[in-house]
């Protein structure tokens, strides 16, 4: 049957604006919700087919991060370090760039507080503390500063040369621990001189966890607001989205793209001051952990979003701790929750073919 011709000149409905944001937050949200659903997927066939039930797996993981308030602890705890590597990724993203290298900011951020907290241990924690943060800042911060010099004068790729100087940190941080900086003490395992007790940093009021968090948190809402609600923010987005327009209207592309740069080296270099003072209480090996790669996940799954790591870091931190939960449970190795942080990364990526494409507006493009 034939359909009825509209007349000319019947006007058309519109959707309203409403229905236009609620599509394109579909539309925005699809590249994750593919990725989350292809993970689960992927994982729960990796742990079939090594014999084990996926519905228990998962429940134990759940059950790991967020069953009750040790779990929670627990997650905050693994969750502090990757809200400042979070950002350390997400802040040079502003401007354009790709930093996946911060690993090397945060041990030398660590070295650099441990060597500090050690020259001023006379002092006393308040001077001692603000001391190695900002040792710790400044030495993550010229580090990826230097990555992102390289790309504005000499034109480097910053995602190959920021991990490649991310392997020249960590050698030279195995260096200085081993030799100019080790503690006699330390035989079996490389270490600097331990802080005293009392210059270790105290866990927040009422939680087993410590100020990592905090200083986390307020890295990313000091980061939101700057990026929502001033100049600076804008002019890092513009940079960010077309440096010849940018230019075009007398921005300094350069030094923004250098100052993003840094600063996402410097909250990488404060996570490994943090790690330092409030967890290792030194810097050895322990503090190679991995949290600098783990940022690049956090980062790309929230978008970018400076508020978009909070929730992202919490969820990564959660499936960390849940990983011992199942070595005792079922006998699967902790590294089973770093296979599953895998698959997700690669699927994320796989999935952003997806970003651009209108698969909620009717009539909408699909390609």
């Amino acid at each position: 049957m034939s359909s009825i011709p509209v007349p000319a000149g019947t006007p058309v409905a519109t959707p309203s604006a409403t229905a236009l944001k609620l599509r394109a937050t579909l539309d925005a949200l699809l590249p994750v919700l593919a990725a989350l659903l292809l993970t689960v997927l992927l994982f729960s066939l990796a742990v079939a087919l090594a014999g084990f039930n996926p519905l228990e797996v998962w429940g134990l993981i759940v059950r790991g991060g967020f069953g009750d308030a040790f779990a929670w602890q627990n997650t905050l705890q693994r969750a502090a370090p990757l809200l400042l590597t979070g950002l350390a990724v997400a802040l040079p993203a502003q401007a354009g760039r790709v930093i996946i290298g911060n690993e090397g900011a945060l041990v030398l951020g660590g070295l650099a507080a441990a060597a500090v907290g050690s020259a001023l241990a006379a002092a006393g924690p308040v001077v001692v503390w603000p001391a190695m943060a900002l040792a710790g800042m400044a030495a993550g911060g010229v580090w990826i500063g230097i990555v992102g010099w390289l790309r504005e004068a000499r034109e480097v790729n910053e995602t190959i040369s920021s991990l490649l100087m991310s392997f020249i940190a960590i050698a030279l941080f195995n260096q200085c621990v081993e030799t100019v900086l080790r503690d006699p003490a330390s035989l079996n395992k490389p270490s600097t001189k331990p802080l005293p007790d009392e210059l270790l940093l105290p866990p927040l009021p009422g939680l087993d966890v410590h100020w990592g968090l905090a200083l986390g948190l307020l890295a990313a809402l000091a980061a939101w607001v700057v990026m929502r609600f001033t100049p600076l923010g804008l002019a890092l987005r513009v940079a960010g989205g077309n440096a010849r327009t940018a230019l075009g209207v007398g921005l300094p592309v350069r030094a923004l793209t250098i100052g993003a740069c840094a600063a996402g080296g410097a909250c990488a270099g404060l996570a490994g001051a943090v790690e330092v003072g409030a967890v290792h209480g030194a810097a050895n090996a322990s503090l190679i952990a991995g949290y600098g790669y783990s940022g690049i996940l956090i980062a790309f799954a929230a978008r970018f979003s400076p508020a978009g790591v909070v929730p992202v870091a919490i969820l990564v931190g959660g499936i960390a701790a849940s990983g011992s939960l199942l070595q005792r449970r079922l006998g699967l190795p902790d590294a089973s929750v770093t296979v599953l942080l895998g698959i997700a990364f690669v699927a994320l990526i796989g999935c952003e073919t997806l970003r651009g494409r209108s698969f909620f507006s009717k009539g909408g493009r699909h390609g």
